[in-house]
């Protein structure tokens, strides 16, 4: 299935810089400027600069930051969002965990958005367009989710970005609207890039380290503690975690989460349904 307008670039459009992103690009002209006007400034002005690039990477490196710009830590406050939450899985899709999440999610009918990495769509692009025909969501994940994403230039963001946008969209036949940086990690190049591709940014409110722990009860319990309307989820059918047993940790942590989810009266929605 072709979508014509898969990447939608809007490079028209303004460029809305936060306060932050203003005050950094500020702090530069001025220390170039004092410093051609007054070169015995220079240590004033390269250690203000010093200090500047700290601050940049420490919001790079803090995903749930809102210094470079839009960034849902929540869902947004509106009547529709308040008593409901996000099930977010990341990193697939992946054939040996995602048609199980599938499953268990048709079973307790509810629906998820997963943010999925464009490589994998294109490994496994009948179970990307099973995602989409059962009702969930197919977010962008970035093309292939690379470590170095947070420390790329505008120019390698946008191939990453714009690679998995077209390929999700032309497999699928749905452009993507939200997107997750790989890890959450990013640099102030990213929010223009994604405003002139309409597309959202979304992290977390609270996650399970399920790529990581291998206890589901310990999943469960950072993804159950304080759970609350508004929330968005984090899960992973992509890189997830073995117990000792060898089975995907997430397939043992879902019944529960679903489960609470239901007892708690809260209903899952689809980010792309809040834009």
């Amino acid at each position: 299935m072709a979508a014509a307008d898969s990447t939608s670039p809007t490079s028209h459009r303004r460029i809305r810089l936060t306060p932050f992103v203003k005050g950094s690009v500020g702090l530069h002209l001025g220390a170039g400027i004092a410093t051609l006007a007054a070169p015995h400034l220079w240590p004033w002005a390269v250690g203000g600069l010093v200090a500047d690039h700290a601050l940049l990477a420490f919001g790079g490196l803090w995903p749930r930051s809102q210094w470079y710009g839009s960034n849902w830590m929540h869902l947004p406050d509106v009547p529709a969002a308040r008593s409901a939450i996000s099930l977010t899985f990341d990193d697939g899709p992946d054939p040996a965990v995602t048609p199980q999440v599938l499953d268990m999610l048709d079973a307790a009918s509810m629906k998820a958005t997963f943010f999925c990495i464009g490589t994998r769509v294109i490994e496994h692009a009948a179970l990307a367009r099973e995602i989409v025909q059962r009702g969930h969501a197919l977010e962008n994940h970035s093309h292939r989710h690379v470590h170095t994403f947070s420390v790329s230039g505008p120019r390698a963001m946008r191939r990453e970005i714009v690679g998995a946008q077209q390929i999700i969209a032309d497999i699928t036949g749905v452009r993507p609207r939200c997107f997750r940086a790989p890890a959450g990690l990013r640099n102030p190049f990213l929010d223009p890039l994604l405003q002139q591709l309409d597309l959202q940014l979304v992290s977390w409110t609270r996650r399970g380290f399920d790529t990581r722990e291998r206890d589901p009860a310990r999943v469960s319990a950072r993804l159950l503690n304080g759970l609350a309307s508004r929330d968005i989820l984090l899960l992973h059918d992509g890189h997830a975690a073995r117990t000792a047993e060898g089975r995907p940790v997430v397939l043992d942590v879902l019944p529960t989460l679903l489960d609470a989810v239901r007892r708690a009266q809260l209903k899952p929605l689809l980010l792309r349904e809040l834009l």
